[in-house]
């Protein structure tokens, strides 16, 4: 059993180290929830636009909403997703300024 001592100094021994924060931080999440809802609508919007009958050939696979409206969405998603990741957290005596 450790003395009171002993106790006492660990604690002072342990005065010195960083605090241990997390990688992210609430922006961070934001971000990368953002990202993450601009990814999901832009597959959905990239979905659909098939034939039910193979043998006929149906012209809105080609429409504005597959070819110019998803893909930038995507493109926008993968970007915020990337941006969440990269962002810095504050260290925690400059939020507190």
């Amino acid at each position: 059993m450790a003395t009171k001592e002993a106790i006492k100094k660990d604690v002072k021994a342990g005065e010195n180290r960083p605090k241990m924060s997390f990688a992210f931080d609430r922006k961070n999440y934001m971000f990368l929830l953002i990202g993450l809802v601009l990814l999901v609508v832009g597959f959905l919007t990239l979905s659909g636009g098939g034939s039910k009958d193979p043998n006929v050939f149906s012209t809105e696979l080609f429409s504005t909403q597959r070819m110019v409206v998803a893909p930038i969405l995507l493109i926008l998603g993968y970007a915020v997703v990337a941006y969440a990741i990269m962002i810095r957290p504050k260290p925690e005596n400059e939020e507190a300024q």
